[in-house]
């Protein structure tokens, strides 16, 4: 009889069960590669609910992706069992203009392991061997756990250009924006200012290098901000991509001054003060995932000791118990949870 592996079906928030598949084999150009961690995203119960704008339900979860490869298949080098690897999702078509300028991450065709196509929350899957590093050795699991969500901060930190001595807010201190916090600071930054609707999450963001955290629904938001960063600051990143925070942007930033968006927004208009952008030359720029350069960074940065694993991952669950996952990751006071698999 075949073996058979568990894997996590997202049906909805209320209906996420666990599935006996048969075990995956690795084709061509593919590894096949064993879970020991991954993590559940803002991405992922955005999906789980009905809310995001890209990943349709039902899904297989699990782009944070953490393993050991099992074996390879045919026409793959640089990787051997027993590697300890980590999972870069971003799947390109390599032909289209932006694939050919090195810019895969917004590739035409582009899908997502573990949103578009199934992912890693479960015992085994394969992977495309380009779409994998090595975690380096005396990364612990749960350090390598965070380059795929540190990834994405360092790419919209590299977006914004030279941050040394230079202001700036974060908007959200969820994963994202504690990452961005922190790519932000190893970038130059000079004083940071995060917000938030958490007190526990603020204090946590100080904890992290904050120069000030202020709470997100503070009717003087703005004012109290200018009067502590001395002015309009310079570069303001949304990890939180709704009307509220987009308008607490364009109120905070300088004349000339960038708004980068980082979180993901609900399908549909989020309204913006064009009129504002126009006359201030505001500059309004998406960023989207990252490439290979930026997880180099990320597992840089993660060597270097620049992130507390405690202070971002602050649950962990087993695999029968996805859906607590999901429901943890819902709760404001975590930051992230990760599901952890047990042995092959």
């Amino acid at each position: 009889m075949n073996q058979q592996i568990r894997r996590v079906l997202v049906r909805s928030i209320d209906d996420i069960r666990i599935e006996r598949v048969p075990a995956p084999v690795p084709g061509d150009g593919e590894l096949l590669v064993r879970t020991t961690l991954v993590g559940v995203c803002g991405s992922d119960t955005h999906a789980a609910l009905g809310h995001h704008p890209f990943i349709d339900l039902p899904y297989h979860p699990g782009h944070e992706a953490v393993g050991v490869v099992i074996a390879a298949g045919e026409n793959v080098e640089g990787f051997a069992a027993g590697d300890r690897v980590v999972i870069e999702p971003n799947i390109s078509c390599g032909q289209c203009p932006q694939c050919r300028s090195g810019r895969y991450n917004i590739c035409q065709e582009l899908q997502v392991f573990g949103c578009q196509t199934p992912g890693a929350m479960a015992d085994q899957f394969t992977v495309p061997s380009d779409r994998v590093h090595r975690i380096p050795e005396g990364m612990t699991d749960v350090a390598a756990a965070l380059i795929e969500p540190l990834a994405t901060p360092v790419h919209a930190v590299a977006k914004a250009g030279d941050l040394t001595g230079r202001s700036v807010v974060v908007l959200g201190a969820g994963p994202i924006g504690l990452l961005t916090l922190i790519a932000a600071r190893h970038a130059g930054a000079g004083r940071i200012m995060v917000t938030d609707l958490m007190a526990d999450k603020l204090n946590r963001a100080l904890r992290l290098g904050a120069d000030v955290a202020l709470p997100a629904d503070d009717p003087d938001l703005v004012t109290r901000a200018h009067a502590v960063l001395g002015g309009p600051v310079d570069v303001v990143f949304d990890c939180v991509a709704r009307e509220q925070s987009m308008a607490q942007a364009t109120d905070l930033v300088t004349k000339g001054g960038r708004i980068i968006v980082v979180g993901v927004g609900a399908a549909g208009s989020t309204p913006i003060r064009l009129d504002l952008v126009q006359d201030r030359e505001i500059r309004v720029e998406g960023t989207l995932m990252y490439t290979a350069e930026d997880y180099r960074a990320a597992i840089s940065l993660i060597t270097l000791g620049a992130v507390d694993t405690s202070e971002i991952v602050t649950a962990t669950y087993a695999l029968e118990d996805a859906g607590d996952a999901f429901a943890a990751s819902l709760d404001p006071q975590h930051v992230k949870v990760l599901v952890t698999l047990e042995g092959p």
